[in-house]
């Protein structure tokens, strides 16, 4: 897995939260995952003001559609 955020995002504070949103989020989809896929995720601007939990969301919707996630399993992301 790949993490981009570019100088576009804000200062170095706000990349590195974008980053461990997006890590966060990732971490808790990995026993979802199929293997054979590399991931590179890129940070938009939106990302440095939203909580972990809506990057899951999003990414996991997008991934299922797609058919990398596996169906059987429930949702393993714990609310905090």
């Amino acid at each position: 897995m790949g993490i981009t955020a570019s100088k576009k995002l804000g200062c170095a504070v706000k990349r590195n939260r974008a980053k461990r949103v997006i890590t966060a989020a990732f971490r808790n989809l990995l026993p979802l995952f199929t293997q054979g896929y590399d991931f590179v995720f890129v940070a938009r601007v939106k990302t440095t003001y939203v909580k972990s939990t809506v990057i899951f969301n999003s990414v996991k919707n997008g991934l299922m559609k797609d058919g990398v996630l596996k169906h059987n399993e429930e949702d393993t992301h714990k609310a905090d």
